[in-house]
C-alpha cells in the first residue's frame, strides 16, 4: 500500500511540473512573451557587442582602436614594407629562424605543394598546371581556358631571371619571404593563408628547389 501511496504521489508531482510547463510556456495571445523562461542569462550576454555604446570609455565606444604597436593574437608583424626598398633591405637582413631539417623541408615542401605548385610546379621549374593549355568541357561545348603566366624558374640549371634583378637561383631568404608576404605581379599575398612559421619552412624547401 506504502508503495502503491509513493508512485501516486510522484505520478501527480510529475503531472504538475509538466502541466505547469506546459502552461507557462504558452502566451495569452495578446503579447509577444513566451512565459517562464529557462537561464535567460544563456542567452543575454554579459559582455558588450563591438557595435553597442559602452559607458566604461570616454568615447562610449565598445570597439576601440587597439593601442599603437601592439599585434592581434597570432599575428606577426612584417617590419620591411612593400617595396623594391622594403624588399633590398629584407634581403640583407631577415634570417630564418628555423632549422633545417628533414621535418621542417618535408613540411615545406607539402605547403609548397598545395599552395605554389599549381603556378610554380612541383620542382619550381614555372610549369605549373594553369600556365599549360588547359580546355574545359561542358554541356554547351568544349572551350579553351585562359592560362596564367609562367613564372620564372628557381632552379640553376635554368638560369632564369627575377623580374626584380638577378637569378631566380639567387634569391635570399629575405626576398622569397617578403614575396610570399606581400605577392608579387600575378602572384597574390600568401600571408592570409600560411602562417609565420608555414611561410618560413616554404622558404627553406624553396632554397632546396635553388639548387637543382
Amino acid at each position: 500500500m506504502l508503495a502503491m501511496n509513493k508512485k501516486n504521489f510522484l505520478g501527480t508531482v510529475c503531472a504538475a511540473v509538466a502541466f505547469a510547463a506546459v502552461v507557462s510556456s504558452c502566451g495569452d495571445k495578446t503579447t509577444r512573451s513566451t512565459g517562464l523562461e529557462f537561464s535567460r542569462n544563456m542567452y543575454d550576454p554579459i559582455a558588450f557587442n563591438p557595435d553597442q555604446p559602452n559607458e566604461n570609455f570616454d568615447n562610449k565606444i565598445t570597439a576601440q582602436t587597439p593601442p599603437t604597436g601592439s599585434n592581434p593574437v597570432g599575428f606577426d608583424r612584417f617590419e620591411y614594407e612593400n617595396s623594391l626598398a622594403g624588399y633590398e633591405l629584407a634581403s640583407k637582413e631577415v634570417k630564418n629562424p628555423l632549422i633545417v631539417n628533414a621535418q621542417n623541408l618535408e613540411h615545406g615542401k607539402a605547403l609548397f605543394t598545395t599552395y605554389c605548385a599549381v603556378c610554380h610546379g612541383p620542382e619550381g621549374k614555372g610549369d605549373g598546371p594553369i600556365t599549360q593549355d588547359r580546355q574545359l568541357t561542358t554541356e554547351q561545348g568544349t572551350r579553351k581556358l585562359e592560362n596564367f603566366p609562367t613564372p620564372p624558374s628557381y632552379a640553376r640549371s635554368d638560369a632564369s631571371n627575377s623580374s626584380r634583378g638577378g637569378l631566380m637561383a639567387d634569391l635570399t631568404t629575405g626576398k622569397i619571404y617578403h614575396t610570399i608576404y606581400y605577392g608579387h605581379n600575378s602572384m597574390g599575398s600568401h600571408a592570409s593563408q600560411m602562417s609565420p612559421e608555414e611561410r618560413w619552412k616554404v622558404v627553406m624547401y624553396v632554397h632546396e628547389l635553388q639548387k637543382k
